[in-house]
């Protein structure tokens, strides 16, 4: 009997925002975006695994890690910052349960969150000890999850097929960053955004990677097209395995009962109410203490009676809907292959679906428990939650095809990342990149200041590479801050250029801004150099 299969894909990945102590006080409001993604997602998603394992789900989950996430996880002063930020918010939450008092409702949701931030602090102080990765690899180990490697920076690769070299650092500096945090060789690459173009195969598989996921578009359209659709995986020419990823609409997300995570008290209580979690002349901030569900609009605010009882948030009615939704994703996912399997027959049959921070946290504050439950009613239908590794037994019996152009979202290919609000960063990224590959084939042999120029500059222009910095500029989230960072990124790498042709250093300017961006300290500025 043929097995029905479903892969859960989770990618997790966070921009690089980290500074150093004498500029951190005007952006310490951003850490705040990683916190709460450590509080929301990456502990509850360690303490979900230890969940299944000890009820016996059987399940392997395929993650990405970002480097840069993984940078800043493993952080020291990134560490002390979370930690801060949690005392801070434990104060603040005991006010909030004194303020709240009057109405029992709201006072409930207060005592509960103030509870939950207590059980964070000493999940990740005490069960943790402030190493959630080395916690993921234990579960690697344990063959619970798979670790996919990713892109050194958020980078949208076929801006740059047509520069090997750019996709070879790239690539290179991804797969050594899962050696480098977890020990172990991938055996599956991620692109960011699902993004490809001709070419990015061979890259992949000239540096041993197994196989990687496409677009549903992509996997699709290819020559020949697949025989089996995305039911089953095909390979390239080059025998790197090809899995297509489900186009998937989910929006239970927007169902009324589930918080409304848009409207946050910090943001509606005067200043001083919010010490110590906003001090006098700091950036208002999130905090987590969310009241309301989805049927207060925050545009109505102030119409609304906001102690209504239908409007106050509810966490018995949302998990009840929680349990409702993941049984009716189960079910429809779980229909879709048996339907497959009949049309199949006698050939194992598969689902992928990729799942982001944005679809499990930042627009769905129950998404990971729902997450939790889908898995949980896979088992009870009968159908496999694994990885892709395990379904390559005997991957030169898969089709061959050749993959279109493609990217995740549906009849698109990345225009968030090349519009007319941020065309203009890519003019600097292309030019700066051909300059690096340029130097590093100019001083393949040099040692001591040269090459910590080098290597700086090496880092800073994959910075700069971050196609998160276009796409925050396009979206108008923080976008002052992107393009500064996008700006000091290459400015930095053009001091680094004129360092070199004029042989002179300023070896402060050089240790300080090493010691303001010390993400990826085995960089070799020699990868950028052209392959023989």
């Amino acid at each position: 009997m043929a097995n029905k299969n479903i892969t859960l894909l989770l990618n997790l990945h966070h921009p690089y925002i980290r500074h150093s102590e004498d500029s951190s006080q005007e952006n310490e409001h951003l850490y705040t975006l990683l916190f709460e993604k450590i509080s929301n997602v990456y502990i509850p998603l360690l303490n979900l695994i230890a969940s299944l394992e000890r009820d016996n789900i059987k399940f392997k989950i395929p993650i990405v890690f970002s480097s840069t996430l993984c940078t800043l996880l493993s952080d020291s002063i990134i560490k002390e910052k979370y930690v801060n930020y949690l005392d801070n918010l434990i104060e603040f939450g005991k006010k909030e349960i004194l303020r709240t008092k009057n109405v029992k409702e709201i006072n409930r949701n207060a005592t509960l969150y103030f509870e939950k931030t207590l059980e964070t602090k000493r999940y990740f102080t005490e069960v943790y000890e402030q190493n959630l990765l080395k916690y993921f690899s234990k579960y690697g180990n344990k063959g619970l999850i798979e670790i996919l490697a990713t892109r050194g920076t958020y980078m949208f690769m076929p801006h740059y097929s047509d520069i090997p070299e750019i996709l070879n650092a790239q690539i290179e500096t991804g797969l050594y960053a899962v050696r480098y945090f977890f020990g172990i060789s991938a055996e599956g690459f991620f692109l960011p955004e699902l993004g490809y173009a001709p070419g990015i195969e061979k890259v992949l598989r000239m540096y041993g990677v197994n196989y990687t996921i496409l677009s549903s578009q992509s996997f699709l359209l290819g020559s020949p097209s697949s025989e089996k659709g995305i039911f089953a995986p095909a390979r390239c020419y080059n025998c790197l395995s090809l899995f297509a990823s489900d186009q998937m609409e989910i929006e239970y997300n927007q169902n009324p009962v589930y918080k409304n995570r848009n409207i946050d008290i910090a943001w509606e209580l005067e200043l001083s109410n919010l010490n110590p979690l906003v001090k006098q002349g700091e950036a208002r901030t999130s905090s987590g203490f969310c009241y309301w569900n989805k049927s207060f609009n925050d545009s109505e605010i102030e119409s609304k009676n906001s102690k209504k009882s239908e409007y106050i948030y509810n966490f018995e009615n949302a998990a009840n809907q929680i349990i409702l939704d993941a049984d009716d994703f189960a079910s429809k996912y779980s229909n879709k292959l048996n339907e497959a399997s009949l049309i199949l027959k006698d050939t194992d049959v598969l689902l992928t679906c990729v799942f982001d921070e944005e679809m499990l946290f930042n627009s769905w504050d129950e998404g990971l428990i729902w997450y939790e439950n889908v898995i949980r009613k896979f088992n009870e239908l009968g159908v496999n939650v694994t990885s892709f590794s395990d379904l390559l037994f005997d991957k030169f019996s898969l089709q061959k095809i050749t993959p279109y152009y493609g990217a995740s979202v549906l009849g698109s290919y990345g225009e968030e990342f090349l519009s007319g609000k941020n065309s203009w960063l890519i003019r600097y990224l292309r030019k700066s990149s051909q300059i690096l590959v340029d130097l590093a084939g100019r001083f393949p042999d040099d040692t001591g200041l040269k090459v910590r120029l080098l290597n700086l500059g090496a880092k800073e222009l994959m910075l700069a590479q971050s196609s998160e910095w276009a796409k925050m500029i396009e979206s108008n989230v923080y976008s002052e801050y992107a393009e500064k960072t996008f700006k000091d990124s290459i400015i930095a790498f053009t001091n680094v250029f004129d360092a070199l042709g004029s042989n002179t250093v300023s070896t402060e300017w050089l240790c300080n801004l090493e010691k303001e961006h010390p993400i990826f300290p085995w960089m070799n500025f020699r990868i950028f150099c052209k392959k023989k």
